[in-house]
């Protein structure tokens, strides 16, 4: 009797053995014979199945139904974390889960370069897939949002750090921006540390200096030199006359305007053309660097009141205006 029981029940243990069997084979064998790179998109409120006929659409795993049982088996359906996943590699469905559970999504490194304004960093950041450039300028100028961050401005112009920056797909541009604003304070705040007590100018006006120094050159050692001019021109109550804020207002006015500066814009009457109006203008002009902060800070011992362009992105610094005249006829009158 006992020997028609075990001969009616070994085929059912070989069939349980050899399903066990090749069910761990699925579980250790990497599926693609390729090894290109594959991008997954797991949506934000995707349940499991969801995401395994996408990994399966993939070829990632060859059978959503077989990885939905490793993950119940596993008891980590419910734990997985939503985002763009970049497997490199062919992997096994037990690593592919394993990256699943971690959240080893993908991060995109943007850089945003010294000089940016908050309408390029709008624009860089929809180039790369986080989110739209309306959003971003919604949150740069929310007043919410700009009083959360205990700032007196009407955007955040001037406070967004140029760095490269890394965040997932799907990261709430409220989220950057506010990244991007503490590291700017992590790097002025160090700046301020060493010149307490020593700034003629409040710290936003540094600030606004600072960005109108970034805009006019991107040469490190001629920085200190254009704080100084404009240091000067403020003590002698002169007029800054810096072709950069000028483009600045107009592009407040119109976001999509590229076109060169031409003399009748410097007739133009906005808040930022200092060709019109005395002292700073009412805020920053673009978000600027570590060397024009510094520069700010830490200008160059000098009495010149006039630069203009060499045309090679160096500049000729003057004292008077007979000299600056002559340095325009040489570098500019003929162009």
């Amino acid at each position: 009797m006992k020997k028609v029981l075990l001969a009616s029940l070994a085929p059912m243990v070989a069939a349980v053995v050899g399903a066990t069997l090749w069910f761990y084979l699925f579980c250790i064998t990497p599926v693609r014979s390729s090894s290109a790179p594959v991008v997954v998109d797991i949506p934000p409120g995707s349940n499991f199945k969801t995401a395994a006929r996408l990994l399966r659409e993939k070829a990632v795993v060859s059978n959503s139904f077989l990885f939905t049982l490793l993950a119940r088996l596993k008891q980590s359906a419910h734990t997985i974390k939503p985002g763009e996943y970049c497997f490199a590699e062919p992997l096994s469905p037990l690593r592919v889960l394993e990256a699943l559970i971690r959240g080893d999504v993908m991060v995109h490194a943007v850089t945003i370069p010294e000089g940016s304004t908050i309408f390029d960093i709008a624009r860089i950041f929809e180039d790369a897939g986080l989110g739209t450039a309306k959003e971003y300028m919604a949150k740069a100028t929310d007043a919410m949002l700009i009083d959360s961050l205990g700032l007196n401005a009407q955007s955040l112009e001037g406070f967004l750090f140029p760095d490269t920056y890394r965040f997932e797909k799907g990261t709430d541009p409220e989220a950057i921006l506010k990244r991007m604003f503490r590291r700017f304070n992590e790097i002025f705040n160090q700046f301020l540390e060493s010149k307490k007590n020593q700034i003629p100018l409040s710290e936003k006006d540094v600030v606004i200096l600072a960005s109108l120094i970034e805009k006019e050159s991107s040469v490190a050692d001629e920085k200190p030199l254009i704080a100084a001019v404009f240091l000067n021109r403020l003590r002698k109550n002169m007029r800054l006359e810096c072709d950069p804020t000028v483009l600045y207002g107009i592009r407040r006015g119109d976001p999509e305007f590229q076109g060169r500066l031409k003399k009748e814009h410097l007739r133009q009457e906005t808040p930022y053309n200092t060709y019109r109006i005395m002292g700073l203008p009412p805020g920053p002009i673009c978000n600027p660097g570590r060397e024009a902060l510094h520069a700010v800070l830490n200008p160059a011992h000098v009495d010149y009141l006039y630069f203009v362009s060499r045309n090679d992105g160096t500049h000729q610094f003057s004292y008077t205006l007979p000299e600056h005249n002559l340095a325009v006829d040489r570098y500019q009158r003929d162009r």
